[in-house]
């Protein structure tokens, strides 16, 4: 990708008060560029399984706008609604040094763009590249509303692997026959657990597995002998996936825009809002493969079942001995849905590329229980319950059920020093210990609803043991950070033992992440440097779980001096 390509993206309008400011600020970055975008958030007919539905996208693309730039770059991004719903727009994986008001988490940094507003988010990238992706962050808008984020390195700088021929973005996403923002509207009344989707997708379309979607399916054109690379993003709601493609090897090379020591897989599992590099070279006889994704599934609830298809097409493959017709494309061999040996092979694969400066001596360390829970109801017999035995769903860490402010956000209270919004007595430790994935007491399942966050010392090096429970089901669950890139150290099966545990992590070359998954019935490890002031949400990334309660912000105390402060919010951050 050359430098032209860059700059050459389409401009929003700005003003020239923020044009001064912004060129003010960057002018000591002679390299750096700064990337003006007009985000329209709308409603457009979109047809997919024989049906046209009317759905919210960006700028009327679905998928939405793909963003590239280099690590220095700067992003201004004005963002409109017009569509009949409130949102937000949250850059995934972005460090956000500073910067909360540009995350974007619904009345955690700032509250939503309402119908008819706008709000610009600038942000830079700082020493970071290779894939992210943005999304929506309000409800269930991201079921549409998201695209990738692509980060080069700096001019002069190469890859640390091959230079390939050309790179593709794949985002596999998830599709409801029906307005998602109805899926969830309907589940949080009864209190049961939202339909399932129709189908899984890849850019979009469906694939040839599906009603109506044969003429549509993405086709990638490729060469004999030259090495791609296909830049995988999970952008499903709700579901870890199986990725692979017919008869082609794939070489990891980077997870979460963090470089990789490179290994070779048939498959790669992705859960929702990772992302996955890897390197496929056209070494199989000229040809149509399919490259496929469909669920791996860890927890005792109905899922989507369904195999979403793109077509990897050499360009020298032969015509169809029919006339008008292309070669039937071969199909790949994925793991069975509960595959989770698997899935745990590949993870214990990755190992990062550079020695990294893992926190040896730990200030903080914490215990979070992660799982669903039951909300008993008065009545059971109501339309309000329809959840197991007459209850409502619910999902906790530490037995605390996140509930978010609506009059202001988190970040604005905090920032203006409004009490009553939030506590910081969130429990660094479960508040009863059981035997968390064992057979849990019925008197344990229902968690407590509140707005309690986190309290962490700038500077501060933390460790977090996240504990899969059985309450309900054992589950995978992709744990987000904001704000951060984490090292995940350490991961195991069974309750955490914190005297023979620790023991057996990798402080030398693990890892770095902003989503990692608890394995089923089991635990894992991160750590981190708490050097990025604000408020940061930690969550579920299943957006199911999300409006349930799986979450809580972590609260990043002001250091010393400018450069570890929040800097001050833009003038027109939205108003509750």
């Amino acid at each position: 990708m050359d430098n032209q390509k860059l700059n050459a993206k389409p401009c929003s309008s700005y003003s020239f008060y923020g044009m001064l400011l912004i060129f003010a600020f960057l002018a000591s970055f002679a390299d750096a560029a700064i990337h003006f975008h007009e985000f329209v958030i709308e409603a457009k007919p979109v047809k997919r399984l024989c049906r046209t539905h009317s759905t919210i996208t960006v700028n009327g693309q679905f998928p939405g706008p793909t963003l590239e730039v280099r690590d220095g770059d700067t992003l201004v991004i004005n963002a409109i609604n017009k569509a009949r719903y409130n949102v937000t727009l949250h850059w995934h994986g972005v460090r956000q040094l500073r910067n909360p008001w540009a995350d974007g988490p619904e009345y955690v940094t700032q509250c939503p763009i309402r119908p008819g507003q706008s709000y610009t988010y600038q942000f830079t990238i700082q020493n970071q590249e290779g894939t992210l992706w943005w999304h929506a962050h309000s409800r269930w808008l991201r079921a549409t509303v998201y695209g990738a984020l692509i980060i080069y390195p700096k001019l002069g700088s190469p890859y640390p692997f091959p230079m390939p021929k050309r790179e593709i973005p794949i985002l596999l996403g998830e599709w409801w026959d029906r307005n998602p923002m109805d899926v969830l509207r309907l589940a949080l009344f009864t209190g049961a657990a939202p339909n399932i989707s129709d189908a899984f997708t890849i850019n979009g379309q469906p694939g040839d597995l599906y009603r109506c979607s044969r003429k549509e399916t993405a086709i990638f054109p490729v060469e004999a002998g030259e090495t791609i690379l296909l830049r995988i993003i999970n952008s499903a709601m709700n579901q870890e996936l199986f990725f692979g493609v017919a008869n082609h090897k794939l070489t990891v090379v980077e997870i979460d825009s963090a470089y990789n020591k490179p290994f070779s897989t048939n498959v790669i599992m992705i859960a929702p809002g990772q992302t996955t590099n890897v390197l496929l070279t056209a070494d199989q006889p000229p040809a149509r493969y399919y490259m496929a994704a469909h669920a791996y599934n860890t927890a005792n609830a109905a899922f989507d079942n369904t195999t979403t298809t793109a077509i990897l097409e050499y360009k020298s493959a032969p015509c169809s001995a029919r006339k008008g017709q292309s070669l039937k494309p071969i199909f790949p061999q994925l793991p069975g849905f509960n595959d989770t040996a698997t899935a745990t092979a590949f993870t214990a694969q990755l190992k990062s590329l550079y020695k990294p400066k893992v926190p040896i001596e730990i200030d903080e360390s914490f215990f979070f229980t992660v799982g669903l829970g039951l909300i008993n109801c008065t009545n059971p017999n109501s339309p309000r319950c329809q959840g197991p035995n007459g209850t409502r769903f619910a999902a906790s860490i530490n037995n605390i059920s996140f509930v978010p402010p609506r009059s202001t956000s988190l970040m604005q209270a905090y920032y203006q020093g409004r009490p009553g919004i939030f506590t910081t007595d969130f429990p660094p430790v479960p508040p009863i210990q059981f035997d968390y994935t064992g057979n849990v007491s019925r008197g344990l399942w229902q968690p407590v609803k509140a707005t309690k966050l986190l309290k962490l010392k700038f500077g501060s090096n933390v460790q977090i043991v996240f504990q899969d429970t059985s309450i309900v089901t054992v589950e995978d669950h992709p744990m987000h950070l904001h704000g951060y890139q984490f090292f995940v150290v350490g991961s195991g099966f069974g309750n955490f033992n914190p005297r023979t545990d620790p023991a057996k992590f990798n402080l030398v070359d693990p890892p770095q992440r902003n989503t990692i998954g608890t394995p089923p019935g089991g635990w894992v490890a991160i750590r981190f440097v708490a050097d990025n002031p604000g408020i940061w949400l930690l969550h579920c990334h299943i957006d199911t779980h999300l409006p349930w309660g799986l979450a809580t912000p972590l609260l990043v105390e002001n250091g010393f001096g400018i450069l570890q402060t929040v800097q001050p919010p833009p003038l027109d951050l939205p108003q509750c």
